[in-house]
């Protein structure tokens, strides 16, 4: 906002996402602490808030609401998170090939993906689901090491093992979802 004039302004052309949601830039964030800085902005800038006030104005709103809903997903989610912070740091995140080394992986992500395949019933997807939620849990906890060790080599190789759990994950939603 202007101080002067109290008019939106508009957005920065790229704004580091962690400080607009008020967040260290780290791995590690407050889930809690994200959400109250998300409520928060958003209750400022939000569309509704500027029906009244000049065309200028409102559509600035729409850029910030929609800028403040990109910071809060790609922060929130752990994947994105780090992807993010690679970039910040100028490392390009890993291709598809770049896990092709690691065989146990791969055959891993294989034998999930016919699981997921095979799946008829409900109990079969649940523990297709309990297994790539475990994983990912492991996962998060590993790349949150490897950050904090500002091992950003490691970490990149751990956010494609992450990718491919995230594929896994959609390939799951997309079956239990009924056709």
């Amino acid at each position: 906002f202007c101080p002067g004039c109290q008019a939106l302004q508009p957005p920065a052309p790229r704004p580091d996402l962690f400080r607009l949601m008020d967040c260290d830039r780290s791995f590690r964030i407050d889930p809690g602490q994200l959400q109250q800085r998300f409520r928060s902005l958003q209750r400022a800038v939000h569309p509704d808030r500027f029906g009244k006030r000049p065309p200028k104005e409102q559509y600035y709103s729409e850029q910030h609401s929609s800028l403040i809903n990109k910071a809060y997903q790609t922060l929130l989610n752990p994947l994105s998170r780090g992807l993010y912070l690679l970039e910040l740091s100028g490392v390009e995140p890993a291709k598809e090939t770049d896990c092709d080394a690691d065989s146990a992986f791969l055959m891993e992500v294989m034998e999930i993906n016919e699981k997921l395949a095979e799946s008829k019933n409900k109990d079969n997807l649940e523990e297709v689901e309990t297994s790539i939620k475990v994983k990912q849990e492991e996962l998060t906890r590993e790349v949150t090491a490897a950050f904090e060790r500002d091992d950003l080599q490691e970490a990149k190789k751990l956010l494609g093992k992450m990718k491919y759990f995230a594929n896994l994950e959609d390939k799951l939603k997309a079956k239990k979802i009924p056709s």
